[in-house]
């Protein structure tokens, strides 16, 4: 049989706390290649506990990329990692036919599959604007003025994150369009075949899943984690749910109960905004997280066969 040069990225997505790190493993062991983990809040170094990085054991089981690999001090941003991603693919792929990518954030996911979509120049009065509007309003006014000009990317975006719709309105403001008209545009060729994975379930078990990471998350200690951050609260990297929510009971605005249980809704707000942007690719192959392993695997051999010659 011909040696098979054709290389494929295993990408597997999927709400938060629905089972993807463990499954990833599995299918990288059974593969014996390496992981790129896709998951932007899990880069920075000093964001462990509510970030939900993967334990020492899992880290050491198999190699991982982009893991804890820069600072919250650093500016990092889609086009950063797509080029660092794209650069370590190419050199894992000399060794290796198959590559695992792991994560929830859907625009570090797309740019690595499609490219990262062309926008036009913002207006820096209408950025500023914008900036000074959401430090007088808070972060409502800047979620007001998303629905109203891009209710579609209001659905799918990180509601939480002010910087990306920030991006968002800046780029809907400035062109008289809705910035999710400049999504997908543009199709990168790569050198590579994207078999994707998706793990789901009922609303109501993924709810509860996140229910309690996030009293496990506080059992391990993020109140103390976030504490140790709380004088960089201003930080990009650090407008995150479970973090804002407890710096907001550090400044003496809420209560801790009521701070855990807004980390507990907004993690479900999210959840639902990963499943509303990944449902959009018809390209997934979804399992509910309870399948087993190898069942998956199998899967992934027969789509990958097709190509093998």
């Amino acid at each position: 049989m011909p040696e098979n040069h054709t290389k494929f990225l295993i990408t597997i997505i999927g709400p938060t706390a629905i089972g993807k790190t463990a499954l990833a493993i599995e299918i990288a062991k059974h593969f014996r290649c390496e992981i790129l983990s896709c998951d932007s809040r899990q880069f920075f170094s000093e964001m462990t506990i509510g970030t939900a990085v993967p334990t020492e054991e899992e880290l050491n089981s198999v190699k991982h990329h982009f893991i804890h690999h820069k600072s919250i001090f650093d500016r990092y941003n889609v086009g950063d990692y797509e080029k660092d991603a794209i650069s370590t693919l190419e050199t894992l792929f000399i060794k290796n036919d198959y590559v695992v990518l792991v994560g929830g954030s859907g625009l570090y996911i797309d740019a690595i599959l499609n490219g990262i979509d062309e926008f036009p120049e913002a207006d820096a009065s209408v950025r500023l604007k914008l900036a000074e509007n959401y430090k007088k309003h808070g972060i409502s006014y800047l979620q007001n003025e998303l629905k109203k000009f891009d209710p579609g990317y209001f659905e799918a975006v990180d509601t939480e994150n002010p910087n990306r719709m920030m991006r968002a309105l800046e780029v809907s403001i400035s062109s008289g369009r809705p910035y999710s008209s400049f999504l997908n545009l543009k199709k990168t060729t790569r050198d590579f075949i994207p078999i994707i994975i998706g793990l789901t379930t009922e609303r109501e078990i993924i709810y509860d899943r996140i229910n309690i990471r996030v009293d496990l998350m506080m059992e391990a200690g993020l109140e103390k984690e976030a504490r140790g951050l709380y004088s960089q609260k201003g930080l990009n990297a650090l407008q995150t749910v479970g973090y804002r929510e407890l710096f907001a009971y550090f400044d003496g605005d809420i209560t801790l109960d009521f701070a855990i249980s807004e980390i507990k809704k907004n993690t479900r707000r999210f959840a639902k905004r990963q499943l509303t942007w990944f449902k959009k690719n018809p390209d997934v192959k979804w399992f509910d997280y309870r399948n087993p392993a190898d069942e998956i695997i199998a899967f992934i051999k027969s789509a990958t066969s097709k190509y093998i010659v």
